[in-house]
């Protein structure tokens, strides 16, 4: 009795040899580990939203009681009460206003700097250019809260103080995206912009058609790493801002603090639907993130 069996092949002609169907140990290790791993970073996560459907007493309860499918509706009427509570506590869509407006400009803003910059320290020569590119790059060894009280004073001097452009104008620069647009810059090949340079473009034209159209998906990591360091940014407008018209929402989630104590389900519930606007976003641009990651990787190594 013959037994037939199927080979697949690719265009060519040529056998594509199948996979294995066990998976060796090494690989189970390496996916429990995996596994591990994501659980680990989505733990705090789904301890907020644990605590956002809870009563105050199902908080303080170690170790935490997770209640049957038959007893669902106290969670589901924890959730109503805590939400509603959280959502009328302060001006939500007034902070996520400020909050998407300050985002933006600190995006824009970033990538115009660290384009201009980036494309300078890579391709362009001028004296002392080595020199000036490492103390840029010192600039991520200086703590910020070192030079938060002589900024607040700075920006009461200069009438900053309490305005959107306080906390805008400091963002408005990159050291970690000015790095990696130049690395990526470097790795274009130089016959490139020679065959522009001969067409007649300058520096600018060579950045607006050239380089910068082949740098978008590094951009997108830069304007995405921008974004979510504004979106989360709390000690900063807090200390430069005291009217809630100007505030964002990371200042927001302080309202639930008081000297009568912490209200843990109400501040629970706030930074979960604070927080979703980001996760669907991240999720979004994904692709994107990724590829920017790894359109800069060789570069990094190099």
């Amino acid at each position: 009795m013959s037994s037939t069996s199927t080979t697949l092949r690719n265009s060519t002609g040529e056998e594509i040899p199948r996979r294995r169907r066990r998976t060796r140990p090494a690989q189970r290790v390496l996916s429990a580990l995996a596994a591990l791993a994501a659980l680990a970073f989505l733990f705090p996560l789904l301890w907020t939203l644990y605590t956002s459907i809870s009563t105050p007493d199902d908080v303080y309860t170690l170790p935490p009681r997770i209640r049957p499918p038959g007893e669902w509706g106290h969670y589901i009427e924890a959730a109503a009460q805590n939400y509603a509570r959280a959502w009328v506590a302060a001006p939500w869509p007034r902070y996520f206003g400020n909050t998407v407006f300050i985002a933006v400009c600190v995006v824009a803003l970033t990538l115009l700097t660290g384009l201009l910059a980036a494309f300078a320290f890579a391709r362009m020569r001028f004296r002392g250019r080595g020199v000036l590119f490492l103390l840029v790059m010192s600039v991520m060894m200086v703590p910020q809260t070192v030079l938060l009280v002589p900024n607040f004073l700075l920006a009461q001097k200069m009438g900053l103080y309490d305005t959107y452009a306080i906390q805008i104008l400091p963002w408005g620069a990159s050291v970690f995206g000015i790095f990696l647009l130049r690395q990526f810059f470097q790795t274009l090949p130089a016959e490139i912009f020679e065959a522009a340079e001969l067409d007649g473009a300058g520096p600018v034209r060579m950045l607006a058609q050239v380089a910068g159209p082949l740098a978008v998906p590094t951009m997108i990591l830069v304007g995405l790493n921008a974004f979510m360091g504004s979106w989360n940014s709390f000690v900063w407008p807090y200390f430069m801002t005291k009217s809630d018209q100007l505030r964002p929402i990371e200042v927001g989630l302080q309202t639930f603090q008081s000297e009568n104590g912490n209200d843990w389900t109400g501040m629970s519930a706030a930074v979960v639907f604070t927080t979703i606007p980001v996760i669907l976003l991240f999720l979004f641009l994904q692709k994107y993130f990724v590829r920017g990651a790894f359109s800069t990787d060789g570069a990094v190594r190099g």
